[in-house]
């Protein structure tokens, strides 16, 4: 097991075949996934795919989402981090800020926390040039905690039929921020 990242309440990790149970938690959630396109999983081997697909981000991008953990009590809290995004927006590919937790730890500060820490990561050990984020244009809570973290919007588009944000933050930019 490879741990990335630690704050302090915080365990920021590679994402592991144990940890399905939690995945199956987060990803089954209806409500976790209202801005996602309302597709839940519904099955334990949904999530152990989602992991594997996860884990192979590693191997082929060398990074992917990390687990999160609750110091305190072990827990699995959900994903955050970073991955090479080649899918989401038509014209570029990119690197993209994300996360997702456990709804019981919802308006905590976790994806601020998580997010600031997956970005320290991307522009200093990494030595990325510039990520970028979206967010569906009513999911106020994440569209906050990106602009919160330091990206800027850039622009609206469509994905799924569906209007989005893009975000963007450049190196230079952040080392402003810093």
């Amino acid at each position: 097991m490879k741990i990335h990242i630690e704050t302090e309440r915080l365990i920021i990790r590679d994402l592991e075949e144990f940890d399905v149970d939690g995945m199956f938690a987060l990803d089954s959630d209806p409500d976790v996934h209202k801005f996602l396109g309302n597709n839940p999983i519904s099955k334990k081997e949904q999530a152990e795919a989602v992991i594997a697909n996860i884990r192979q981000q590693y191997l082929d991008n060398g990074i992917g989402r990390w687990a999160v953990i609750d110091k305190q009590t072990n827990d699995f809290i959900g994903w955050t981090g970073l991955k090479y995004e080649e899918g989401l927006r038509k014209e570029f590919n990119y690197y993209d800020l994300g996360y997702r937790f456990r709804k019981e730890y919802w308006g905590k500060g976790i994806a601020t926390e998580t997010a600031l820490a997956s970005l320290k990561y991307g522009f200093e050990t990494m030595n990325l040039k510039e990520i970028g984020a979206a967010a569906d244009i009513d999911h106020i809570a994440s569209n906050k905690v990106l602009q919160r973290v330091g990206l800027k919007l850039i622009e609206t588009f469509e994905y799924d039929n569906t209007p989005h944000n893009w975000y963007n933050l450049t190196k230079e930019e952040w080392l402003r921020l810093k």
